[in-house]
């Protein structure tokens, strides 16, 4: 195990309620576990997303914590939240990474590896 290692799990959902396709708006939810499997406490500070939808345009949104927090987990702990992003096309696909430090100093990056938003109709 490293010393300093966080992991990220994503569940997606569309949000249908929130969305206008008429206007080519479609609305989706992520919510996001962030695990600290490494051996030091530490702390998330802030995000960055790439997010593309299916005609390639790319928005990149960057900035403190998630969803106003900046939490400290200790090894084993973990913490979760739900953020949303709109897309102009009914399928896209997100990535990125968090910042982070441990408790003695160190700094981290922990990538969030790419994952679909789509209509639940699309999926085959």
């Amino acid at each position: 195990m490293a010393a300093y290692d966080f992991s990220v799990s994503v569940r997606t959902k569309y949000q249908p309620e929130q969305s206008k396709p008429d206007r080519d708006e479609y609305v989706f939810s992520y919510t996001i576990t962030i695990s600290n499997t490494g051996d030091v406490p530490a702390q998330l500070i802030s995000r960055h997303w790439v997010i593309t939808d299916a005609s390639n345009r790319v928005q990149e949104v960057a900035g403190l914590g998630v969803v106003g927090h900046q939490p400290l987990l200790k090894p084993g702990e973990q913490f979760e939240y739900t953020s949303g992003t709109s897309l102009d096309t009914p399928q896209g696909s997100m990535h990125g990474e968090y910042f982070c430090v441990a408790e003695d100093g160190h700094r981290f990056e922990v990538k969030i590896p790419e994952f679909v938003l789509t209509l639940p109709s699309m999926l085959h």
